[in-house]
């Protein structure tokens, strides 16, 4: 047995298992580099998955199944592109009445009427509540000019909201 052991062990054969043995443990050191390195990345506890990972093959594994799913700069970023859209939509606001989105140049809401806005009497400019002079051709606005135009539009629409519910009943 000894012989045929000494035949087949061969200066060949032993380095070549040298090398696959070199081989597997650099494989098995960058494996755990790597997984320090993708853990801080990641931003998780690196040092946590570094003592994990010395575990042969199955703290590597274990990773690989429970790491985060993004990167730290990739959840930053998706941070930042949801709160552009949350600034975008604040551009537009929201009709005090029922909450419809409206532009900000909007006088009326294109969902329930109200008005949001009062118009100059005499450029015809949307006009901001608090606003008593018009900045477009300086006219004041005074509060029973603002407060008028406001009922006349509200009696307006008023008079079609009444007609619809009555036609609805038939």
């Amino acid at each position: 047995m000894s012989e045929l052991l000494n035949q087949l062990w061969t200066p060949e054969l032993q380095a070549a298992l040298t090398v696959v043995v070199v081989l597997l443990v650099v494989l098995y050191l960058l494996s755990i580099v790597w997984v320090v390195r993708d853990a801080y990345l990641r931003g998780s506890y690196w040092y946590v998955w570094a003592i994990v990972a010395l575990v042969p093959f199955v703290g590597v594994v274990a990773y690989c199944l429970l790491r985060p799913p993004l990167l730290q700069i990739d959840r930053d970023e998706q941070e930042l592109e949801i709160a552009l859209k949350q600034r975008q939509l604040m551009q537009y606001g929201e009709c005090a009445n029922c909450g419809y989105p409206v532009e900000s140049d909007y006088v009326l809401c294109p969902s329930c009427h109200q008005r949001l806005k009062n118009l100059c009497p005499v450029c015809n400019h949307a006009l901001e509540p608090a606003w008593t002079v018009c900045p477009y051709c300086a006219t004041p606005v005074s509060v029973a000019s603002r407060g008028r135009r406001g009922t006349a539009a509200q009696g307006r629409q008023a008079r079609p909201q009444q007609g619809a519910p009555a036609q609805r009943t038939r």
